[in-house]
């Protein structure tokens, strides 16, 4: 029996995700468990795998679409089974966001059955494409992926899709009509302004051919011309161009908001970290029977902060245009560094929670940002970020705050000062702390006071265990 595949639903704050790629393509028989297609929120990406055994009858979104949760992407059956139940039309649940991809099989087939006949005795309705207005570039996203892949220009593409826009065959022509030329050899290729035979893969024109038919004088060109003012080939700069991930795209829009909209201060200082460096060495001493997690100086610092905010209600806040939003609990973000970008999942209630009780918390959710398993649900909600940078030698640094949020903390490396003990001048490990508040919210001296409270609860770590 034909079974749908739907996409899921990643978290209850999740609406759309977007297909990126496709590990099966139609016809192709899957099993339960193997992978399907990969996916990605605006926050996590994820593979979708088979639920049931059969064959890949129909793919209705590619690669770039996308689709709100809970819509048919596909389905799986046996060759000849009627697939016309699961059509994403069909379906209870929205229709797809516009996405620009080509129309899926069953769009083009609908489309097709609804175009009116021609009159008896007119002329036929014209299947020409739609040529675009003027400066317009219609272009799927496929296609244009297709065509940056091997370097060619889609303006010389004549359009085939709907309304004049250029789809992925339309670039699978101008591809085999050539030429094929290295990103390396573009720029040379352009100044040479003469076709030149390729020998590298595929056909492509690399620098050396360029550089080649270069030395040798063009047909109808007498030798020397170059010397007496002929074209010159300028010199191969190498680079390559990037396109951002969706991810990465959202982080850019996020920090150029906070730092637009809001009004933000970084106050810096440090505390003696003797204490917790004690601490920490007594923790990896402890017998492994007592069952404690490996506790780590990030743990210290997050389990203070969690401890000290609640004294502080500005810094544990929202702030909405004309409102204050202040929480009664610290739902703790923590800044992890990933393969595919920055991820701020919550650690909540986190004031109510044991050392060690955070600690395992924590973990689990820095481990699963890394992988791109954490819950969608868990990347919102913060309500004070923390982000250390320690570990990577950083002495000071300022955090961008994570709006709504009022306040942020950047952790940074332990660094050794000098200070008088008893008349004495002696050396202790310092670990400084870089807070950045939304003025318009909190003012300078209430932060510093946050700080300074915060600087005594880690200097005094047992006591603050005590409270």
């Amino acid at each position: 029996m034909a079974t749908p595949i739907i996409m899921p639903r990643q978290g209850i704050s999740v609406e759309t995700c977007i297909i990126t790629e496709w590990h099966k393509q139609k016809g192709d028989r899957v099993e339960v468990g193997d992978v399907l297609f990969s996916y990605e929120t605006d926050k996590a990406s994820f593979e979708e795998e088979a639920k049931e055994s059969g064959v890949l009858l129909e793919i209705f979104f590619e690669a770039d679409a996308e689709v709100p949760v809970l819509t048919p992407v596909g389905v799986i059956g046996e060759p000849g089974e009627d697939i016309t139940p699961f059509l994403p039309e069909n379906m209870a649940g929205s229709q797809p966001v516009e996405s620009g991809a080509e129309a899926a099989p069953a769009e083009t087939a609908k489309a097709a059955a609804a175009a009116p006949e021609a009159a008896p005795g007119t002329a036929p309705v014209s299947s020409a494409p739609v040529q675009p207005a003027a400066g317009e570039l219609k272009i799927s996203p496929r296609a244009r992926n297709l065509a940056q892949k091997h370097h060619v220009d889609v303006r010389y593409a004549e359009p085939s899709g709907p309304e004049g826009r250029i789809i992925e065959r339309d670039v699978q022509k101008l591809i085999a009509a050539g030429p094929k030329v290295t990103p390396a050899a573009e720029a040379a290729y352009a100044a040479l302004g003469r076709p030149v035979e390729g020998t590298g893969i595929g056909g492509r024109v690399t620098t050396k051919d360029i550089h080649s038919a270069a030395a040798a004088p063009a047909a109808g060109v007498p030798a020397g011309a170059a010397e007496l003012g002929g074209p010159q080939i300028p010199p191969v700069v190498e680079y390559e161009d990037r396109p951002l991930s969706n991810i990465r795209k959202l982080i850019a829009k996020a920090m150029h908001q906070s730092l637009a909209n809001s009004a933000q201060l970084t106050l810096n200082t440090s505390f003696d970290a003797t204490a917790i460096l004690e601490y920490r060495q007594r923790l990896k001493a402890a017998p492994a029977a007592l069952g404690l997690e490996n506790i780590t100086l990030n743990d210290i610092i997050l389990f203070a902060v969690a401890k000290t905010l609640p004294g502080y209600p500005e810094l544990n806040a929202h702030f909405l245009d004309n409102t204050l939003r202040v929480f009664k609990n610290v739902h703790l973000g923590i800044a992890v560094d990933t393969d595919r970008g920055l991820m701020v999942p919550t650690l909540f209630d986190a004031n109510r929670k044991s050392l060690d009780e955070l600690a395992r918390q924590a973990k689990r959710l820095i481990s699963q940002a890394k992988s791109g398993s954490v819950n969608p649900d868990e990347l919102q909600g913060g309500t004070f970020t923390v982000t250390n940078l320690g570990t990577l030698g950083i002495e000071s640094f300022t955090p961008i705050l994570n709006p709504p949020q009022t306040g942020i903390l950047g952790v940074c490396a332990v660094d050794y000062k000098v200070k008088p003990v008893d008349g004495e001048y002696v050396h202790y490990p310092a670990m400084a702390l870089s807070l950045t508040i939304d003025h318009r919210a909190v003012d300078g001296a209430p932060a510093a006071r946050f700080l300074q409270e915060l600087k005594q609860n880690l200097e005094n770590f047992p006591l603050l265990l005590a409270k």
